[in-house]
């Protein structure tokens, strides 16, 4: 089977954006099925990568961009969004996390060849880091349950796109 790493996107986040309180109430709905997943990646001893925008702090060390994100209504989702110990992070500029990063660096290094995405939002960060790795050559499993976007309908047509065009995986975990 092909090597497998799990790419968490965007789950430390603000959420203080046009239509913000969508995504922090959609995101909320995916959390359990976030947690299930890095479950299962650990149980198959797959690489975990968390991949994030910056906020401006510029900075590679993620409990700083999450105590700048930090706000009670946030809280329990930072809290469930931070890496372990030995999971990866990686700080990303914009929209993919292929874009100006190290990730395909890393990836080679650890010989990835499938990746599992999930996170926020489906329709933008999530959509145009898959298609970057589609493009790389990874096969790709986008789990319906684990991604979220401001809206439902924003996120079934992203999804829908992923495996239709990416010929991605979309079963839930």
């Amino acid at each position: 089977m092909n090597k497998t790493a799990v790419l968490f996107i965007d789950l430390i986040n603000d959420f203080t954006f046009h239509e913000g309180d969508l995504l922090l109430n959609n995101t909320r709905k995916i959390l359990p099925n976030i947690k299930r997943l890095k479950q299962y990646a650990k149980e198959r001893n797959y690489p975990i990568i968390y991949i994030n925008d910056h906020y401006d702090t510029w900075e590679t060390d993620f409990k700083q961009i999450a105590q700048t994100c930090l706000s009670s209504r946030n809280e329990d989702i930072i809290e469930q969004g931070m890496p372990n110990k030995e999971d990866y992070f990686i700080m990303k500029p914009q929209m993919s996390g292929f874009f100006r990063t190290p990730l395909r660096s890393l990836l080679e290094q650890l010989e990835i060849s499938h990746l599992i995405i999930a996170g926020i939002a489906g329709n933008i960060c999530v959509l145009f880091t898959a298609n970057d790795a589609h493009m790389r050559g990874y096969t790709l499993h986008v789990p319906e349950n684990c991604v979220a976007s401001n809206t439902e309908r924003h996120n079934q047509e992203a999804i829908k796109l992923m495996a239709e065009v990416f010929n991605a995986e979309t079963k839930p975990i």
